[in-house]
């Protein structure tokens, strides 16, 4: 599965209630939630994103609340993949379980700026900055959630591993 897409970055410590604040946490509707994505962090972001666009961060990004309206209006706004040094533990599960990619590479969230066009690789874990034209090597995923994430997330793998997808 390879991604690309122009960077829009942010730094260290990015948490849920910036992502997508408490104010709208009561919307389920992954639509309306994109239109509120980063809003405080970024008023501009919605704007801007298109998708398939990928978001470069610094350490710990997701942090704070558990909720899973943050990887959810991430997704709904087009955003592809996430790049970062690291991620908060349970926002890590929560993308993962909706199938929104994400790789920790530390070297690619310290040097790629925003505005750059990015292509990753989730297999091989290769990040390649089309614009610099440097390369950097992320975890790759295991053969499963590939799978899982090219399922759509863990309900939709999950169904057509049980043969009971709609």
């Amino acid at each position: 599965m390879k991604l690309s897409g122009r960077v829009h970055r942010y730094g260290a410590n990015v948490d849920t209630d910036v992502i997508i604040p408490a104010r709208y946490l009561n919307m389920s509707d992954p639509a309306d939630l994109a239109n509120h994505c980063m809003e405080d962090i970024d008023g501009e972001f919605v704007k801007k994103v298109k998708p398939g666009d990928i978001i470069v961060a610094t350490a710990n990004f997701g942090c704070g609340s558990s909720r899973e309206h943050a990887p959810l209006a991430i997704k709904a706004s087009g955003i592809g993949c996430i790049i970062a040094t690291s991620f908060a533990r349970i926002f890590y599960r929560n993308a993962i379980n909706i199938g929104l990619p994400i790789l920790e590479c530390e070297e690619a969230a310290e040097d790629v700026k925003s505005g750059d066009q990015v292509e990753a690789e989730l297999a091989s874990g290769i990040i390649v900055n089309r614009t610099t034209g440097r390369t950097y090597r992320a975890k790759p995923y295991p053969e499963f959630m590939l799978e899982l994430i090219e399922s759509g997330g863990l309900v939709d793998y999950t169904q057509k591993k049980l043969g009971t997808a709609s």
